[in-house]
């Protein structure tokens, strides 16, 4: 989609005068920014403006509002203040700037080139988004700038446990090193795995947790240009990868889930997790990964549905046949009546034709990349197959 995005920031000033004269002040009738309602203040406001004005609110993401005309959209979305907004004809983009300025005080930002915290850079055949300056900002904040860097986040001999005997390190920076590497992960599907296994240990840090911290701000060092390509041509297709890691934990022995969601080859949603309960096969941890991606792509098909996209029978590759053949099994067997009833639901959908479960060879399998750590060459393969690059 051809489209120009725009940025506004919306700004309301309060206005204070004194009439010495008459020993008078205006009074402030309404106050919006400094309160706890102000979001919701404003975002009612906001909302029945636009709605007044032949907009259609999302169905599922109340933030966004759309309007058509003839064979063009306008899209615009809305950040507490912060409004982006795009259309497939710069015609309709003119006029929303225009009804905005009609009726709000407002700073335009101009063409969307960063926005909470992620770089945007908008290129004739497509879109780069990355956080490369907060990279580079948090290497320099934890002293890595004069350490070497190194080509995976994660040694594949690693092996993250409780470590008793090892030497206690700064909670309070072991802390913060945790919450800017999760921030970054907004964009960097490529450490999602490494920062949630670190993260399981902030309660009592040690050296070699801090140590493996180190090793993924040393990667990140040698790779602060990398993000995400979203090239321009291509269809919407929407396609999810779910994978498993079974008991890697070796604290709990519970499994890792890993999923990721392409739209039209297109990376846009991901997660790694570990699982909520212990799954005593790898089909049960297989299967319980598929129910959560399947859970994330209903809900992106209704999110679809505002922008005009219907999308049905949505495939998952999954690399387990025991786990594919459980979706097909309407009977609960000694095998499968103990795993938790909220994941036996992929059962209805597969039924219904919602989705489709398909195997996939694992050396295909793309969300690999979120259940463990991989080799250099295995991790720099699928790092690139999953639409993530380098650029200056």
């Amino acid at each position: 989609m051809d489209s120009l995005k725009k940025k506004y920031m919306l700004s309301n000033r309060l206005h204070f005068a004194v009439d010495c004269g008459q020993e008078k002040v205006y009074h402030l009738k309404n106050a919006l920014y400094g309160l706890k309602q102000a979001p919701r203040a404003w975002y009612d406001t906001l909302s029945h403006f636009l709605i007044n004005c032949v907009f259609t609110k999302g169905a599922v993401d109340k933030t966004l509002f759309r309007i058509k005309d003839n064979d063009h959209i306008l899209l615009v979305q809305i950040y507490v203040d912060d409004i982006i907004f795009g259309s497939t004809n710069h015609v309709l983009c003119e006029r929303f700037s225009t009804l905005m300025h009609g009726k709000f005080e407002m700073s335009m930002m101009g063409e969307l080139n960063y926005f909470l915290g992620l770089q945007v850079k908008q290129c004739s055949d497509g879109i780069f988004i990355s956080q490369a300056k907060y990279t580079k900002d948090l290497i320099r904040k934890f002293g890595i700038d004069r350490k070497t860097s190194v080509k995976i986040p994660m040694s594949t001999s690693l092996r993250m446990d409780i470590d008793n005997e090892g030497k206690d390190v700064d909670q309070k920076n072991f802390r913060g090193i945790i919450g800017s590497l999760l921030y970054l992960t907004a964009s960097r599907p490529d450490i999602s795995f490494d920062v949630g296994v670190c993260a399981r240990f902030q309660a009592k840090p040690k050296e070699s947790h801090l140590s493996a911290t180190t090793k993924i701000l040393r990667y990140l060092k040698g790779t602060q240009s990398v993000g995400l390509w979203y090239p321009k041509e291509g269809s919407f297709d929407l396609v999810g990868y779910s994978d498993a890691d079974f008991a890697g934990c070796r604290i709990d022995r519970k499994s890792t889930s890993g999923t990721c969601q392409f739209l039209g080859g297109r990376l846009v949603s991901w997660f790694s997790k570990k699982q909520h309960s212990i799954a005593t096969s790898t089909a049960e941890a297989e299967y319980i990964a598929a129910g959560s991606c399947c859970a994330q792509i209903l809900w992106m098909t209704h999110q679809l549905k505002d922008y005009g996209i219907n999308a049905r029978e949505v495939s998952i590759k999954c690399d387990n046949t025991s786990a594919i053949a459980i979706t097909h099994n309407p009977v609960l067997h000694s095998r499968t009546k103990h795993i938790d009833i909220k994941y036996h639901f992929i059962r209805d959908h597969v039924e219904r034709k919602d989705i489709s479960l398909e195997y996939v060879n694992t050396g295909d399998q793309l969300a690999d990349i979120l259940t463990k750590p991989l080799s250099e060459a295995r991790f720099s393969t699928l790092r690139h197959e999953i639409g993530m690059i380098e650029m200056a």
